[in-house]
């Protein structure tokens, strides 16, 4: 579907007429053409492996939004296995999903639903040592896998948190470097001004010891930000030793 759409569509084209004809199908053509020109050009297709995955599951996941096109391919797989193997697996997965079902326990009952049946039937499951001891220490490995669980969520969020202080931590000490580069500039202007306003007189040496002292000030000013900024330094840094 991925590498040859129109050839995909050719191949298919007795089986869609066939379909529309019976009821069993509507959009025809155009439909099959629209999930072609925007689904199968997807990442997903492009690496779909049928030897790894399955492809009822594949094409159920990916074909969502299409219901009638999903319902066309349900038909198409079920007709070369006489409603075995992958029917199963749609009635199966429907019985076992639950709301708020993580995959692993989908993936877990369905493995519970299949070696059931591989034994005949619940009755016929051997009841071995093992498999008694198994279900005996259940309720603790269970503990334990929501311990572990919490733990991983809390070092996911701790790292979360540090990486946001690091990169505070970044900004405020680019900020002290900038502040810094600022204040050694006015300091500069204002004592080449007042250098400049001993050699003068009048009012041009008034007006340049003005500005010097002006400069002097914004300077001042610029100091107490780096005061404030170094204590903002010191927490992130403190915060980060906590975060560790």
């Amino acid at each position: 579907m991925y590498s040859s759409p129109d050839e995909c569509l050719q191949k298919l084209k007795r089986l869609i007429e066939r379909f529309v004809l019976d009821k069993q199908l509507t959009g025809g053509y155009l439909l099959f053409e629209k999930a072609l020109s925007n689904e199968a050009k997807s990442l997903e297709f492009a690496n779909f492996q049928p030897s790894v995955s399955r492809v009822d599951t594949f094409l159920s996941q990916n074909l969502s939004s299409y219901t009638d096109l999903w319902n066309f391919c349900k038909k198409l797989l079920l007709l070369s296995h006489g409603q075995a193997e992958v029917e199963r697996g749609f009635s199966i997965n429907k019985e076992v999903e639950t709301c708020n079902m993580s995959e692993e326990t989908v993936v877990i009952q369905r493995l519970i639903c299949d070696q059931v049946k591989v034994c005949g039937g619940v009755t016929q499951v051997p009841l071995t040592k093992e498999l008694i001891s198994y279900c005996a220490s259940a309720r603790s490995r269970y503990r334990a896998h929501l311990e572990e669980e919490k733990k991983k969520r809390e070092t996911e969020e701790n790292s979360k948190k540090r990486k946001y202080v690091e990169e505070d931590l970044k900004e405020l000490k680019q900020k002290k470097k900038s502040i810094r580069e600022i204040c050694t500039s006015l300091e500069n202007d204002a004592d080449r001004m007042a250098e400049q306003a001993e050699s003068s007189g009048g009012s041009k040496m008034a007006t340049l010891i003005t500005e010097s002292n002006s400069l002097r000030r914004r300077a001042k000013d610029k100091h107490k930000e780096l005061i404030e900024l170094d204590a903002e330094i010191e927490n992130k840094i403190v915060e980060l030793t906590k975060l560790s």
